[in-house]
């Protein structure tokens, strides 16, 4: 067998977890997580910034589409709806952050939302499923961020 790589590794350990692997504290914590970001998201949406990517991504469609966030009659493909959502949060600068420094949920959490709407409606994700999602990808990300020298020294240079 030929050793696997740091990225092998780690994808095996991803795909293999389940909603059983989320304990009641890390439920109730991405709860409180998720119910604080999408709090800062929806003020965000009154910012400039936010009205400005939500104005340039109307040029683009799809089949699929997901909720912006605070506008129910505004619809955009699952890419650009977790941008924009994303920026939403990131605009008050007041959601979650994590060391090494970055805002973990204001990227995790529009993306796992914006692609979970986009499944049809008899493949709707369940909830659990969701908050193992929106777990993994803060876990990936403060991994990342772990493993880069970049990140390592961030708090220090500013």
């Amino acid at each position: 067998f030929p050793l696997q790589t740091v990225t092998e590794n780690f994808a095996k350990v991803i795909h293999g977890l389940n909603a059983n692997h989320l304990t009641d504290q890390v439920i109730q914590r991405s709860k409180r997580m998720i119910l604080d970001t999408l709090g800062v998201g929806l003020l965000g949406t009154s910012t400039e910034v936010c009205h400005k990517v939500a104005q340039y991504s109307k040029i683009y469609s799809s089949d699929l589409s997901s909720t912006i966030w605070g506008h129910l009659d505004f619809r955009l493909p699952p890419l650009y709806a977790a941008f924009v959502n994303g920026v939403a949060v990131h605009s008050m600068d007041f959601d979650d952050t994590w060391h090494p420094a970055t805002h973990p949920s204001g990227a995790v959490l529009p993306a796992v939302i914006a692609l979970s709407e986009a499944f049809p409606q008899k493949k709707k994700i369940p909830g659990l499923d969701l908050l193992l999602a929106f777990n993994v990808g803060i876990e990936v990300q403060g991994r990342l961020l772990h493993f880069s020298r970049e990140a390592r020294n961030i708090p220090k240079r500013y």
